[in-house]
Formats: structure tokens, sequence, C-alpha cells
């Protein structure tokens, strides 16, 4: 028998607002245990929960980048259950009210279009953390991240493959950092996916037993976890085996999800309505305003490159794939408006150098306004494409621009036919052999002159000019 895999993501994007979402205490990461805390996120009883404003209009933004319906009221709702990283014993979250409902997001799967619908989106606190002893058998609490913001994004069960999970989830952090909201960092955890999947027979439309995935903090684990357990459960009914709903946890040392325990249904979990929380009401105002703050976003960002700039649609998806190195690409097309000049210099030399050194792009050592100068003394003929590689590794080297190389190391590009021609002669009467058997029909031999000619000059001489006077002068009869 055939299956297909049905595959569903909840993803944890945790806000990057200064304070948490119920209590002043500050979200910055990396702080000594149990610091960054205060009577509220401590779960101290009396203590009253105040909702940040904050939380919510980045969430609104999200909803609305993502083609949700921003609901006029939701409600906070506890979710009750017991662990030691829990002070209060709940959680607070949304339930049968979330903030936004029924939304979607495009992605691209090997060059083919496929719409991912979102359930809902909604707002809650993290759990604190639990750190576990190496030596001892023992584990210590840090609630530095108790209450901190997040957004959980649940989408439809609409994704076909792993390869499509690992899409869905790059678009979804991208347009988080588009939008300016949340880092997305999975390594420090402010972005995080449980992966729910299961098979089902080729055409059936009832949904198989399904297997919750934790411990994901990376797209690749994400697609290796997804791959693994869909063999799995495939093994298991091929054999005459049953699956049970549960959560796995997923090893990548081994390559291998592990039972991990019983998957609870929502009704495990007690909610009901908060009482200390007001339910949130959000007019037509609210919503218009978090609209004109929008930025412009990676699909929005990835058509204009192909209808307006005229890059493929392969150079619009990797120069957007990143807010920082889309914005790179903006700052340099402002200056030297030739896109696709610009976009290969970027995807070739630039990346080539910051992943040579382990840089992210707002570290680049070359800033836009040096790399538009540098493609200016290219594109004007002042320096050859040879001069312009020496350059920009030099660029990189020093900070310095282009120009100021330029001028310090008498690098222009010689043009002046008066000047090459005596050096082209020179290399035609040097080499009567080749003269000879590019005139019997050997014309692959240009590359040699040409060559010849640029070392002579020690790279200086342009390069079309060279062509040109070789051409002519190795076209005509032989020199006397």
């Amino acid at each position: 028998m055939e299956f297909i895999p049905v595959i569903g993501l909840e993803v944890h994007a945790q806000l990057n607002t200064r304070t948490k979402i119920f209590c002043g205490c500050s979200t910055k990461f990396g702080a000594p245990p149990n610091t960054h805390t205060c009577p509220i996120c401590l779960g101290m009883p009396g203590t009253l929960p105040v909702l940040n404003k904050k939380v919510v209009d980045y969430t609104i933004k999200m909803a609305l980048a993502t083609n949700c319906t921003v609901q006029e009221k939701s409600v906070f709702a506890r979710k009750n259950y017991f662990y030691p990283d829990i002070p209060k014993g709940y959680q607070i979250s949304q339930y049968e009210l979330p903030i936004a409902l029924k939304g979607h997001l495009d992605i691209d799967v090997e060059g083919k279009s496929l719409r991912i619908g979102i359930t809902r989106i909604h707002m809650e606190e993290d759990a604190g953390k639990l750190i576990h002893d190496p030596d001892h058998p023992v584990s210590r609490v840090d609630l530095n991240r108790a209450g901190m913001p997040l957004m959980e994004i649940v989408s439809e069960p609409d994704i076909p493959t792993p390869e499509a999970a690992g899409a869905y989830l790059r678009e979804l952090r991208a347009i988080l950092r588009y939008l300016n909201i949340s880092d997305g960092n999975m390594e420090e955890g402010s972005f995080r996916c449980d992966a729910n999947v299961s098979i089902m027979p080729v055409g059936s439309t009832v949904f198989g037993t399904r297997a919750e995935i934790k411990n994901l903090n990376s797209f690749k684990h994400v697609e290796k976890a997804l791959h693994y357990e869909i063999a799995r459960q495939k093994a298991v009914l091929r054999d005459g085996g049953h699956l049970v709903q549960e959560t796995r946890l997923w090893n990548p040392d081994k390559g291998v999800t592990l039972s991990m325990r019983g998957k609870e249904d929502a009704d495990d979990y007690r909610y009901f309505p908060d009482p200390d929380l007001v339910p949130l009401v959000i007019d037509t105002a609210w919503i218009d305003r978090m609209h004109q703050e929008m930025p412009e976003l990676p699909a929005q960002r990835r058509f204009r490159y192909t209808e307006r700039l005229g890059l493929t649609p392969e150079d619009a998806r990797t120069l957007t794939a990143s807010r920082e190195l889309s914005d790179y690409f903006e700052a340099t097309v402002a200056r030297f408006d030739r896109p696709k000049m610009a976009a290969n210099w970027i995807m070739g030399d630039l990346l080539g150098l910051l992943n040579a050194r382990g840089l992210e792009v707002d570290q680049s050592p070359i800033t836009p306004d040096h790399l538009a100068g540098l493609l200016e003394l290219l594109e004007t003929d002042v320096i050859s494409g040879k001069i312009a590689k020496t350059l920009f590794e030099t660029m990189a080297e020093t900070g310095k621009s282009a120009k100021i190389l330029v001028e310090e190391k008498g690098l222009i590009q010689v043009s002046d036919t008066s000047t090459l021609d005596p050096v082209v002669d020179a290399v035609i009467a040097d080499h009567p052999d080749e003269v000879s058997r590019y005139r019997s029909g050997q014309k692959k031999l240009m590359g040699f002159f040409v060559g010849e000619v640029m070392k002579a000059t020690r790279g200086k001489a342009n390069p079309k000019i060279v062509n040109e006077q070789l051409t002519k002068k190795l076209e005509s009869s032989p020199l006397n």
C-alpha cells in the first residue's frame, strides 16, 4: 500500500519587545538565571498580569502579513498543566477566541507555488527553562524565560513534503524579520517549531494517527526528522502494526525520533478564560494603524525584483531570503542603477567573502556604498574586471573605497589606443608561430594574445579595446 504524508506545523516566535508579555521584566537574552523575574512571572499569589500592547501590535502585523482575519474580540485562557518550569501551574494562552484566524502563505517549492493554510495565530506566554546537570541527577529551573511574549502560528495540514515544510518555515522566519518583530534565532529558542505528521493511503481522505515531533531547532533538523518519521510510520503499518498518538523527540545525533509521552488533546489542558484578563477588543482604527506601518514584505520584493528590475526568479529568491541581504542590495542599487550587475556581485563575490569569514551581511567589511563605487568604475571602463576583483579583496582588507585605492595604486584602466598600439604590436611580433596558427584558422588563440597584452600592461589594458586592436592587426596582412 502506498501512503502520502500529512504535515502541519506549530511555530512559536518570540517577539522582540523590551519587556515580557504580562509584566515589566526584561526580555534580554543571556542574563544569569532567575535575574529577569518578578512576582508576576514567578507566579506569586495575588499578582495580576497586565497585557503588553506592543505584543498585540506585532501580532496584528503578522496576521496582516499572512492574510489572516484579525478578530474584533479575543480572549486569553489558562492552559492548565503541571511542570516545574510553569510556576503558576498554568500557562496564559488563547484557545477558543484567538486574535487571528484563517490565513494563508504562498511558498515556492522546486519552482512551483504552493499555498499553505494558516488555521490561527494567537498570543501566549513562554514557560521557563529546565537546566539538566550533566554530572548529577539534578535539574534546575531558570525562570528568566517565563512570561516571554510568544506568538504561535498554526498551519493547516496542507504541507505535502518535508522540503515544503522547510520552505514554509523559511518564509515565515523571513516575514518576521522583515516586520522586525522577531529575530527568528532558532539557536536561542526565539523561533521554535513542533511538527505534526501522519500518513494516509493514497486516495483516502481520512487522516492517519499523528505524531508530534519536538526538539526541532533548525530547518535541516525539521526536514530530516519528518523524513525519518514518515518512513517509520510507513514501516509500522506495512508490518501490520498500529500507530499511537504520541509526542516524539528528535535526536539529531542518532537521526531518529524517540517516543516521549502520549500526545495530549485540548481537553487534557482544561482551558477556561483567564479571569484576571479582560477580553481584548481590536477596532478597525487599530488595524489600520498597523497596516500603515507595514514594510515591503519578501513576496512583494520578489515580485518587484523580477517585474521591474529584470532579475530572474532565482536571483530574487536569493536576494530576499533575508532582510539584511535585501536591504544591502537595495542600498547598492540606489547608487548604482544596474540591478543585474549589482545582484551578480552581491550573490557571488560578497556572499563568498562573508561565508569564508563566517560573517553576516550586516557585518560586511564592504559597505553598499563602496560596492556601488567599485561597480561604477568597472561600468565606466576606469578599471578592468580583473582589477575590480583585486580591488574587491583589498577593499575588504582595508575598508577603503575603490576610488581611493585606484588613485593610490595607479590602477586606472588604459583605453587609449595610441598607448596600447605599441604593446599589441610587440606581442604580435614576439609570437610569430602563434600568429601563423591564428591566421590558419585557430581563432581560439585570441585569448592567448589578450592574456599577453594584459600581462604586459599589468592588467590595466581595457580588454574590449585590446580585442578590437588584436583582431584588426591579426586579420590584416602580416607586419613588415
